[in-house]
């Protein structure tokens, strides 16, 4: 169960915002490129957003350049999920494979500084805020074992191969 504050963001959010281009130098510091994470975007939300929070959004989050820095900094971040109408599709298997969760399901009720409440192998998401209830379908068993482990190469360093 991941329990946190929702961080709304609109459509097309792509990884020049996560990571703006002009932090390209960062990439082999992390820590301080996560320090810039969304800034474009919304300059104040690194130091707003507190470990399990949630990044909420529009359509095609993550569109853009196949940065795969652009999750594992949200992650650093302490973000534990974004929710978005949709997502990216290299975005989203970058994610997965960095242990953060992406979930795809509509987005238009939440609201910025929203309660919110997930259950990853439920596939629900409470507004403690609102009161709704919404789904995003369930997490295939293997992603969620990935998601569990904190990403695929955590999964294999473990486990191996997969075992489907």
């Amino acid at each position: 169960m991941l329990r946190g504050r929702a961080f709304k963001f609109g459509d097309s959010i792509s990884t020049d915002h996560i990571i703006p281009g002009r932090y390209a130098h960062l990439r082999s510091n992390l820590p301080e490129l996560a320090k810039h994470v969304l800034e474009d975007a919304d300059p104040s939300f690194v130091s707003k957003v507190k470990k399990g929070d949630f990044i909420v959004a529009g359509s095609n989050f993550g569109l853009g350049s196949s940065r795969e820095h652009a999750p594992l900094v949200i992650k650093m971040a302490g973000v534990s999920a974004i929710l978005a109408r949709s997502v990216a599709r290299i975005f989203f298997r970058n994610a997965i494979n960095l242990g953060l969760p992406v979930l795809i399901c509509d987005t238009d009720h939440i609201d910025d500084g929203d309660e919110l409440e997930v259950d990853l192998a439920e596939g629900t998401v409470k507004d403690l805020t609102n009161g709704r209830e919404l789904t995003f379908g369930r997490i295939p068993e293997v992603m969620l074992r990935i998601l569990d482990e904190g990403g695929l190469i955590s999964y294999i360093q473990k486990h191996g191969d997969f075992k489907l």
